[in-house]
């Protein structure tokens, strides 16, 4: 019999143990062994990407990995967590070149450096189908600080962060349908800005990332609120870039996905807080409307204030 190592475990061994970390075991074991930080709760979240579903079967595989784990990192910034280690599991086809492996965990391992995680273990398998890919992430908050989607009051103020609609006009740049002459939309469809850090725990009153667009993901929180929402369309912030591609790309910048900014109930005792928080992180905030009591329904004002009738309210998986 061989001593060699099978080829997983050869492909494990040089691309993806040196992401591995504390508790990982190296990468040696079924499972990992993970002691949390004393006296904090744990956050976990799982996101999956799909070949040409999530990303583009031809982009670059360093920004595929920055991406994965970028759009798990969003989903702890909406928690107020702290990361701390992830699982991963990585299907590619026969044949899937090790060229792709190698920028693939290249991406990984830059990220893990900015942000302040590492591998814990994973799976790695083949498939018939495009490349897909799963990453559940860890981390932590204070006990009881964690903020949940559900949680906000009438009177709120509707925030989020950074500019809406990059990601879905990125989409549509990258694949050619839309000019995008200095490359800013395409890269931040191909790589999200999450808001790690922010520190919203005890400041906003309910959260979620904007994953499958602004005004879906804002009725996710109005349905587990109780509450109705109105945002003044006017006052949603658009990069140059998105106002550069002009008003007819509205809708799709309201309704569009990718955008991993946070979306915010935020009291306004707690404002100020808010502008603080995100000021030391560099991070603009944007109050753009107020949860209100009323049937779970978002409404949109354009400029003269009527409600604006949109085809769709998001991204559907399904």
């Amino acid at each position: 019999m061989s001593d060699a190592l099978p080829p997983e475990f050869s492909l494990i061994g040089k691309y993806f143990r040196p992401l591995a970390g504390p508790g990982s075991l190296d990468l040696r074991d079924d499972a990992a062994l993970l002691t949390p930080p004393p006296g904090r709760d744990l956050v976990l979240t799982v996101d999956a990407m799909v070949a040409g579903v999530h990303f583009l079967p031809d982009d670059p595989p360093d920004l595929v990995g920055r991406k994965l784990l970028r759009v798990n990192l969003s989903d702890l910034a909406a928690k107020g967590a702290t990361p701390l280690g992830y699982l991963m599991t990585v299907s590619t086809p026969r044949g899937t070149p090790e060229s792709w492996f190698a920028g693939f965990s290249a991406g990984l391992a830059h990220d893990q450096a900015q942000y302040g995680v590492t591998l814990l273990g994973g799976d790695t398998t083949s498939t018939p189908g495009p490349i897909s890919l799963s990453l559940t992430i860890i981390g932590h908050t204070a006990p009881g600080m964690a903020v949940h989607r559900f949680g906000a009051s009438a009177g709120d103020g509707i925030w989020v962060t950074g500019t809406i609609g990059d990601g879905a006009l990125g989409l549509l740049a990258a694949t050619g349908r839309l000019d995008d002459p200095d490359g800013y939309l395409a890269g931040r469809y191909r790589l999200p800005r999450p808001r790690v850090g922010l520190g919203i725990g005890g400041v906003a009153s309910a959260a979620m990332d904007v994953s499958d667009g602004l005004v879906q993901d804002l009725g996710h929180i109005c349905r587990a609120s109780g509450l109705g929402a109105t945002i003044q369309a006017a006052d949603v912030p658009l990069s140059p870039q998105a106002r550069a591609a002009g008003a007819a790309w509205l809708e799709t910048c309201l309704t569009g996905g990718d955008d991993y900014e946070v979306l915010m109930a935020v009291p306004p005792a707690k404002e100020s807080a808010l502008r603080d928080a995100a000021a030391v992180l560099g991070v603009p905030v944007t109050k753009i409307g107020v949860f209100h009591p009323g049937a779970s329904h978002v409404t949109v004002l354009g400029a003269d204030g009527e409600p604006l009738t949109l085809a769709k309210g998001g991204w559907s998986h399904f």
